[in-house]
């Protein structure tokens, strides 16, 4: 068994390296957090009455395209030289968990985002059109299952991450927003230098890698993970691609939950422990 988690865990450090390049440091911080054993222990079930707002609002480098717009139970800021949004946040509720609403599957292209990808853009292009919020996160609404649909949360997507790694992520989420009482949720694409890659005629550009970060803000010891997956099948189990906020900070640029007290958004940041998150 350790033979193979050894294995498992140098495939995803190449994987990671591959991607991103990475120092020594980032290896480092890659292994020690893939490897890290000895979780922070919190006390889950104590919610907290304290609500804070605009979590799901995250913050970027001046210098990078930033449309931001408000849609049914989220919100995204938009880059329109990549044609993807730069970052989708949301909070889920337990109460929006088993909706009955079904699955709108109707694409669209929102004008009022300026370079919002089309449908036609992804036809025949080999990508999934990948839901950075996904539809079974808006099941509780019907304007909000329409308004995920939306190009400007879409990002060209390997399928077999779509319909496999990526999607056991936001299975998890849902589990673990039913255990939490909500969580609020950040996702987005990352690209790096080299990424050239693009689809469609408005030259949708294609992303290395996504991100997804978590918090639990409302226990009485909030806690918080952060996962990266290349753009491509993702071998070995879901903790293998776990990271710190902070790490995909560093990696993104983009400054997530900084709405949260600073002792708080420091703790939840700085620890990530899928056996903790991970337990019933």
């Amino acid at each position: 068994m350790r033979k193979v988690k050894a294995i498992l865990i140098s495939i995803v450090v190449l994987v990671i390296l591959f991607v991103f390049g990475g120092s020594d440091d980032l290896v480092a911080k890659i292994e020690n957090i893939i490897g890290n054993s000895n979780p922070v222990a919190f006390s889950d079930l104590n919610v907290n009455s304290v609500h804070y707002s605009d979590l799901e609002h995250a913050e970027i480098k001046a210098d990078v395209d930033d449309q931001i717009k408000a849609y049914n139970g989220f919100i995204l800021s938009f880059n329109s030289e990549n044609h993807t949004p730069n970052w989708v946040g949301w909070e889920l509720l337990s109460s929006e968990i088993g909706g009955n609403i079904p699955r709108s599957d109707r694409f669209w292209s929102d004008n009022e985002i300026i370079g919002c990808s089309t449908h036609s853009d992804y036809k025949h292009s080999g990508y999934d059109k990948g839901h950075m919020i996904p539809a079974a996160d808006q099941k509780w609404d019907e304007d909000a299952m329409n308004d995920c649909f939306v190009m400007a949360n879409m990002c060209p997507q390997d399928g077999s991450l779509n319909s496999g790694a990526w999607n056991t992520l936001e299975e998890k989420c849902r589990l673990w927003a039913q255990r939490d009482s909500a969580l609020v949720i950040v996702a987005g694409p990352i690209y790096k230098a080299s990424d050239r890659k693009t689809i469609g005629e408005n030259k949708v550009r294609v992303p290395s890698a996504f991100y997804k970060v978590i918090v639990a803000p409302y226990l009485e010891s909030p806690r918080g993970i952060g996962f990266v997956y290349p753009n491509m099948t993702a071998p070995g189990n879901m903790q293998n691609y776990v990271m710190t906020i902070d790490d995909i900070e560093e990696l993104t640029g983009i400054d997530f939950f900084a709405n949260l007290p600073d002792d708080i958004e420091n703790e939840v940041e700085s620890v990530s422990s899928f056996k903790e998150w991970n337990r019933r």
